[in-house]
């Protein structure tokens, strides 16, 4: 058995109170690199929603699709204030590196 895949739930926005994607992942740099890139056709390709604004690091890849689905269930106000918490100016955010 191998060892434990850490997880990642992040937000990424079209611009400032613009559009908004939660997601995650087992690497982080790897997905927004996809989205930057238009590699992953959907939602984030069609709204033009790249830039990332918050993200938060689990141990277990099961705990990130956990807070994925709770963050998900939150009013757009809510995200949005979990956002300007940590990054009140929308500033993009590089993924931590490998």
């Amino acid at each position: 058995m191998g060892k434990p895949r850490k997880g990642y739930v992040y937000i990424l926005a079209s611009k400032m109170n613009g559009t908004l994607y939660v997601g995650v992942t087992s690497n982080l740099s790897e997905r927004v690199y996809q989205h930057k890139n238009d590699i992953l056709s959907g939602f984030t390709s069609k709204y033009d929603v790249k830039t990332l604004v918050w993200w938060e690091e689990y141990d277990l890849v099961v705990d990130a699709i956990q807070r994925e689905k709770s963050i998900k269930k939150y009013t757009r106000q809510w995200k949005i204030n979990l956002i300007e918490e940590r990054n009140p100016d929308w500033e993009e955010l590089v993924p931590p590196a490998w």
